[in-house]
């Protein structure tokens, strides 16, 4: 018993807590942008299955909290289910002076508004609160100068050199070396181009980091990626760094820029076979990893929401049916023909959509286990 609380408290509940918030911003971007558009909204569900609490609002809306808690949808008025298929049953027993307010009856670029808008509210919750936790507690960082390149390493065959200060990495700008360390961490066999001050004189080298499998803090194994570097860092070396509030936005901006770049390169591996599939993770992972980092404090938690709900926000952009990017890919055609796809057409999209994303989550959740 007391194993089943330590469990529940160590890993559940950080999960929830943090898939919850993710859901709840996702959706909420829809429900706002459809109240905008004058769409009547039935439902606003944290969780799919029988409600456990809710209540309806003033403007019909009925707000609940659902048995499973792996998600959650807005479902208008006049939707069959919550993939916003028109229900032909109650479609004909609603007031015709009604109709206006229906989804379906809304021209196709306030529906792209809809759907676009669950995706933009986890990208913009994610840049405010990578935004405040850096005007708020700024970087603890050490100079990024180069101590020393260690023989026959992989640096030291590119031409790296002790001394040398680190400027950028693949564009981004370098402000400390844990900037450097975690920009060739993420590239493992992959090039990158590193750009260096040597003794006043900005020097391109470019540079292919060897992977490596370490295990961090908590036992997790990870593929990196290392070149042959190092530095000593003692107390008196680590400086805190405080950005004024419109350096912070360009900062955050590239921070976003290059979670999404490190993303899809990750993605990307897979297609040309340097991915490894125990990197890729489903709810269990993600529910260990939330666990784990709460531990470390309401900051690293924090920090891991935001990065999920840009991961999340970006993955219902994917062309797939029955995510938001599927519903797009939709109504952009619907835009070009000037007619929508067939209901036929649709359900079929939707039951391929379906099956593929059921096929992924089961696979994660295998890969997870096993």
């Amino acid at each position: 018993m007391i194993d089943f609380a330590f469990w529940l408290l160590s890993y559940i509940l950080p999960f929830l807590a943090v898939l919850t918030v993710i859901v709840f911003v996702h959706e909420l971007g829809h429900y706002l942008v459809a109240r905008w558009a004058g769409i009547a909204v039935h439902t606003f569900s944290i969780g799919f299955g029988p409600e456990l609490v809710g209540y309806t609002d003033r403007l019909g809306t009925r707000w609940r909290l659902s048995a499973i808690p792996l998600g959650g949808y807005v479902r208008f008025v006049g939707d069959m289910n919550v993939a916003s298929v028109p229900d032909p049953a109650t479609l004909k027993d609603i007031d015709p002076a009604f109709h206006s307010r229906l989804f379906s009856q809304k021209s196709v670029w306030k529906r792209i508004a809809v759907v676009v808008a669950g995706p933009a509210a986890n990208v913009i919750f994610t840049f405010l609160v990578l935004y405040g936790l850096l005007l708020g507690y700024g970087r603890y960082m050490v100079e990024p100068v180069i101590q020393e390149v260690l023989p026959a390493s992989v640096a030291a065959e590119a031409g790296v050199q002790n001394g040398d200060r680190i400027i950028s990495v693949d564009g981004y700008t370098v402000r400390g070396f844990n900037d450097f360390q975690r920009l060739v961490a993420t590239s493992p066999e992959r090039p990158v181009t590193i750009v260096v001050d040597r003794l006043g004189r900005e020097v391109e080298i470019v540079v292919v980091p060897q992977a490596a499998e370490i295990t961090d803090r908590f036992g997790n194994a990870q593929r990196i990626g290392r070149i042959g570097v190092s530095r000593s860092i003692d107390p008196e070396d680590v400086f805190a760094f405080r950005p004024g509030p419109v350096e912070a936005v360009g900062m955050t901006l590239e921070e976003m820029s290059f979670l999404v770049q490190r993303t899809g390169a990750f993605l990307a591996d897979f297609f040309v076979g340097r991915g490894d599939v125990e990197q890729l993770g489903g709810p269990v992972k993600v529910a260990q990893i939330s666990g784990q980092v709460a531990t470390l404090g309401l900051v690293a938690l924090l920090n891991l929401t935001a990065l999920l709900s840009l991961n999340i926000g970006l993955f219902n952009l994917f062309p797939i049916p029955m995510l938001d990017g599927g519903h797009l890919l939709y109504y952009l055609i619907e835009a070009v023909k000037g007619r929508p796809l067939s209901q036929r057409v649709q359900e079929i999209g939707f039951r391929f959509g379906l099956m593929l994303v059921g096929t992924l989550m089961v696979f994660t959740l295998i890969n997870d286990l096993f």
